[in-house]
């Protein structure tokens, strides 16, 4: 039985599970979500407590069994806390705004770069008072994985540049900057 599914997981005060035609409907003070119960897995919600078990012993229940519980687990932090990314603009001339359901960015590009926000996430952004004056980009919403995704998706609009170091990066992220032609060439 895999270490992390064997572990029942405890609901706080105020969250509310329900199974309905397949689906674990998760309600908090944050919001609702729902999850699609896989068939090879049961739920079951017992004394303020989730337990999940698989059904058999094939590999890919086996796969299934700690993801599943690690999901609902997730669920029950977005609705009670939520979750949030935060990510750094760096560079001359780089900044970004929202603008209704829009994040706009100008990153170097010759036209501004526009992302459509989506449901359930609320993204700020806020300038910082630093000598290149940044911009912090921030990703809040209930579903880690909508909130993961949409922070993954800005930051590859402009990754962090190894050598100059300026792009869109998470804020507790560490770029290894290389040298340039001119440093290796000065050594030898």
């Amino acid at each position: 039985m895999s270490k992390i599914g064997r572990k029942p997981i405890g609901v706080p005060q105020g969250v509310t599970l329900s199974i309905k035609d397949g689906l674990l409907i998760v309600k908090g003070k944050k919001g609702e979500l729902s999850l699609r119960i896989p068939q090879e897995i049961s739920v079951e919600v017992l004394n303020g407590s989730v337990v999940v078990k698989r059904n058999g012993d094939s590999k890919k229940e086996r796969a299934i069994h700690g993801l599943f519980r690690q999901l609902i687990n997730n669920a029950i932090i977005g609705v009670t806390e939520g979750f949030e990314k935060k990510l750094d603009i760096i560079g001359t001339g780089y900044k970004a705004e929202v603008k209704g359901d829009e994040l706009i960015l100008y990153v170097g590009f010759s036209k501004p770069y526009s992302m459509k926000i989506p449901q359930g996430l609320k993204v700020s952004v806020e300038q910082l008072k630093t000598v290149e004056k940044n911009f912090r980009i921030t990703v809040q919403g209930i579903d880690k994985q909508l909130v993961g995704q949409f922070a993954a998706d800005i930051r590859r609009v402009r990754p962090p540049n190894v050598y100059v170091g300026k792009g869109i990066r998470y804020v507790d992220e560490v770029v290894i900057k290389k040298a340039g032609k001119k440093a290796a060439t000065t050594t030898k």
